[in-house]
């Protein structure tokens, strides 16, 4: 498995392949189905909401823009027919490719990460369709697979960005010096989160943990973006619970 960063058109590759692994999971699926993961959402819901974050990176990145700018100010021209939502996801997914797949990796561009150019939405837009993605599957009553190298790449990410959208709620764990590590079982992913009064801290690397959860890579990803418990029968844990389920109430994403 490749440990290093990856490259910006591994990115925008996978994305491609997650948008229509997404898109096929929903086509002719019907559009009121909860979505569990995501409570009080609907499939509409979510594929409403994936598009628009479509469109609005595809609008930072096309017009290089580098001052905050809302989703809300977006033009969505969302189909009034529910049942052409999965068309309609697609012509997002293309477009936004297009996009990214013509510009320069280092260009300036807006985030509210710490890398401010387009390599830090090729990253952001990969995880944000793999996650949303698997919310689809286990809708439709589907076990969501994920990709050692993919849920590798995308642990790191959600640690990466974690102070940055996660703010003030990171320094009310009040676990200072606590650590968490997640050990992946089927590669050499191992991470381990360090809590501080101004936030938590990470890197990669085996450590004894106050809180230690085991178990597959792609299951510890769902399980940092709270799509799953420590307590299924996937995972298994050590050390102080009660800070992993503060720990992971506290940063689902």
């Amino acid at each position: 498995m490749n440990q290093g960063p990856w490259e910006y058109e591994r990115h925008c590759a996978a994305i491609e392949a997650e948008s229509t692994r997404f898109v096929e999971v929903i086509t002719d699926v019907d559009p009121r189905t909860p979505v569990p993961t995501c409570p009080g959402w609907t499939i509409a819901a979510l594929v409403k909401h994936h598009g628009t974050t479509q469109r609005w990176i595809d609008h930072l990145v096309q017009n290089r823009v580098r001052e905050p700018l809302s989703p809300r100010d977006m033009e969505l021209d969302l189909p009034t027919d529910e049942a052409a939502y999965p068309a309609w996801l697609a012509a997002g997914a293309e477009a936004l490719l297009a996009s990214l797949r013509g510009i320069d990796p280092d260009a300036p561009i807006w985030s509210w990460g710490a890398d401010q150019n387009a390599r830090f939405w090729s990253r952001r837009m990969l995880h944000e369709t793999v996650i949303h993605r698997a919310d689809a599957e286990l809708a439709c009553g589907q076990t969501p697979h994920i990709d050692v190298a993919t849920a590798a790449d995308g642990i790191d990410e959600f640690l990466a960005i974690l102070p940055f959208w996660l703010g003030r709620r990171g320094r009310e764990l009040r676990r200072d010096g606590a650590t968490v590590h997640l050990h992946a079982t089927d590669s050499a992913g191992e991470w381990m989160v360090t809590l501080h009064a101004e936030g938590p801290r990470w890197e990669r690397g085996h450590g004894k943990g106050t809180a230690a959860v085991r178990g597959a890579t792609g299951d510890l990803l769902q399980l940092t973006y709270g799509r799953c418990r420590p307590d299924d029968e996937r995972f298994t844990v050590f050390g102080d619970r009660d800070l992993l389920t503060e720990w992971l109430t506290t940063t689902a994403f």
